[in-house]
């Protein structure tokens, strides 16, 4: 076997994944794949060629229902036979520290979570890339949780007062510093939660990192990390994307997610309005959305920036989040924010 990676026992784990009955042969090897900085990700590869993947949480202390490898693993089982693109689950098991890890199939297809890979592709594949996703999530929010055996994933209350709840207490906990803007942001969105519509399946993180696109259309083949999914109103998942598109000219709050700003890209008006088109949803509350979606990427940034102040090993290939970096999402949210009268 190849190097010990980070946070695997290799003789452990290549004993279950021979329980489990998949066809590996001759000894595995284990490559930590991905630049991402919540869930540890693997390749595991045989000596024939096959590949699947493993997960585990990061090393070190976590905040309480963060980094849920087994939470994961029901999901993505749970939408198997939908028509949302995933991985298929071959197994879940448990280290003997008591640290949970997953088997998924591999997919192989295009990340573009490097400035190298989107830089590669064409800017025509760069747009079918960026149309596809709201296409994609619009797949996640028809599925129907009653019928795939989520219903009980999460609470039924309103969404919009449960993520405030919970992010404004992972930022209490996870802070490296006071930002009173941050603090002011918080207030103005709790008091104008717009009244909730809908409950879906909502994938929680949804951004370029977590997809892997069709090398031959550019569309989405596989949906990833499913660890922050939950139940609640569809356009959040929506926000979100909108705060992880920077576009050009926003270089300066676009941090760790620069590449859609390349040329070919789609805006986030055309991917809102493809999302809209595909769903029959209304927009009136998409800027609300917008606005927390940022906010939440602040608060997510700074307890990476936290995480690896605690532990360096759980630094990742992106690099930490700088503090001006997040500066800049809040000061960004409290703009959309401003726009949006809230």
């Amino acid at each position: 076997m190849a190097d010990e990676p980070l946070g695997i026992d290799p003789a452990a784990a290549a004993a279950w994944i021979t329980e489990l009955g998949l066809p590996a042969s001759g000894p595995l090897s284990f490559e930590r794949i991905g630049i991402g900085q919540s869930n540890l990700t693997y390749r595991v590869s045989d000596d024939a060629g096959r590949s699947w993947v493993l997960r585990r949480p990061p090393l070190g202390k976590l905040l309480a229902s963060a980094h849920d490898v087994a939470r994961e693993a029901r999901i993505l089982a749970a939408l198997g036979d939908t028509d949302v693109p995933t991985p298929r689950v071959y197994g879940l098991t448990r280290d003997p520290e008591g640290t949970p890890l997953l088997l998924m199939e591999f997919v192989d297809g295009v990340v573009a979570d490097r400035m190298s890979v989107a830089q590669s592709l064409s800017p025509e594949r760069r747009r079918q890339i960026g149309l596809s996703m709201p296409k994609t999530l619009a797949k996640v929010h028809a599925v129907d949780i009653t019928a795939v055996g989520l219903g009980d994933l999460a609470s039924h209350k309103p969404y919009a007062e449960r993520q405030l709840k919970r992010w404004a207490g992972q930022w209490e906990k996870s802070k490296t510093r006071e930002l009173p803007q941050l603090d002011d942001l918080t207030r103005r969105l709790t008091s104008a939660v717009p009244p909730q519509q809908e409950l879906t399946l909502v994938h929680g993180d949804f951004h370029l990192r977590n997809v892997i696109t069709s090398p031959d259309s550019g569309d989405v083949i596989a949906v990833l990390d499913w660890e922050l999914s939950t139940l609640g109103d569809p356009l959040a998942d929506m926000g979100s994307l909108l705060a992880y598109w920077p576009q050009v000219g926003e270089e300066h709050i676009a941090g760790e997610f620069v590449i859609s700003t390349l040329e070919g890209f789609p805006d986030r008006a055309e991917l809102a309005r493809v999302y809209l088109e595909e769903t029959g949803r209304d927009a009136a509350s998409l800027q609300y959305w917008h606005a927390l979606g940022l906010w939440k990427v602040a608060i997510i940034a700074e307890g990476i920036v936290r995480r690896v102040l605690d532990n360096p090993a759980n630094k990742a290939a992106a690099g930490t989040p700088i503090t001006a970096w997040i500066d800049a999402l809040v000061d960004k949210a409290r703009e959309v924010a401003d726009e949006a009268g809230i």
